[in-house]
């Protein structure tokens, strides 16, 4: 989509999701079935909530999150310490010309959420929407 002076939007593309889309399930699927042998990996459940790729295709990050929040750091050490084996197996999935570098990042949004919660539930917030 092109606004009218011709330049392209600042959003992603509709590759650069169909590839961020095929990335998340090709990992997703690994952490599902046991594929990365990484003792960190093997005792945690862990989500893949969204993969976002730069427009050159060529680094895709990934935001992770254990089940419950809880030992983030050490999980993202250990898809970063494997991340080769894991670059190799979304590259054999996917047909790029380049296979994307992977990085690791805590996803926040389930924080946001629940601080955007909190603030509705305050007391003040609650008394202004009460008065309407």
């Amino acid at each position: 989509m092109a606004k009218k002076s011709g330049k392209p939007t600042a959003g992603p593309t509709q590759r650069m999701l169909r590839v961020g889309e095929l990335i998340r399930h090709k990992i997703a699927e690994m952490l599902a079935r046991g594929d990365i042998h990484d003792d960190v990996l093997a005792s945690h459940v862990v989500t893949i909530p969204e993969v976002r790729i730069s427009p050159d295709l060529k680094i895709a990050t990934v935001y992770v999150m254990p089940l419950g929040g809880k030992d983030v750091k050490p999980v993202i050490e250990a898809l970063t310490r494997n991340r080769k084996y894991i670059r190799a197996e979304v590259a054999q999935t996917l047909n790029l010309r380049y296979a994307p570098d992977l990085r690791f990042r805590e996803d926040e949004t389930f924080e946001e959420a629940t601080r955007i919660d909190r603030l509705l539930d305050s007391p003040k917030v609650r008394q202004d929407t009460e008065k309407k």
